[in-house]
């Protein structure tokens, strides 16, 4: 078996932020591990993120990980974010408003919504450990192997 190899991506553009939201699918997000840093205009985001390149290794597990954004102007949270427990990332996008500006929206799957007002796309996804098997990451039900 291939050991499974960590990930160290940067999005500068809408099709970055989108190769990055699928590696992201399915993370395990902590509310409190959602920090923002305003006064250096970033983001920083701790996860469990589910490897979706190992399962098709036949490793079902996850991987920790920090998503970062830079050149962050403003943060909204919408719908229920919870206080305990981890909230399942189910993707994100980016939506122009005056380019480059525009909205990278993280969308998680109680309704929660997580709106960043960016100058531009600049994100980054860090693999940093541990790894631990996917069904490890408390009250995370969705992710399987089979279904990659």
């Amino acid at each position: 078996m291939t050991t499974p190899k960590s990930l160290k991506l940067v999005a500068l553009d809408r099709e970055g932020l989108h190769a990055l939201s699928a590696h992201l699918q399915n993370s395990c997000v902590m509310a409190s591990d959602i920090v923002w840093l305003a006064k250096q205009g970033r983001v920083v985001i701790k996860m469990m993120r589910y490897d979706w390149a190992a399962a098709k290794l036949g490793v079902d597990e996850r991987v920790g990980a920090v998503l970062r954004f830079d050149r962050v102007t403003r943060v909204s949270k919408l719908g229920e974010f919870a206080s305990e427990g981890a909230m399942n990332l189910i993707g994100m996008r980016f939506e122009k408003i005056d380019p480059p500006s525009g909205l990278v929206i993280l969308a998680f799957e109680d309704g929660g919504v997580l709106r960043l007002e960016v100058e531009c796309v600049e994100a980054e996804l860090s693999d940093i450990g541990p790894r631990a098997p996917a069904c490890e990451c408390s009250g995370h039900h969705l992710t399987h192997p089979d279904t990659v």
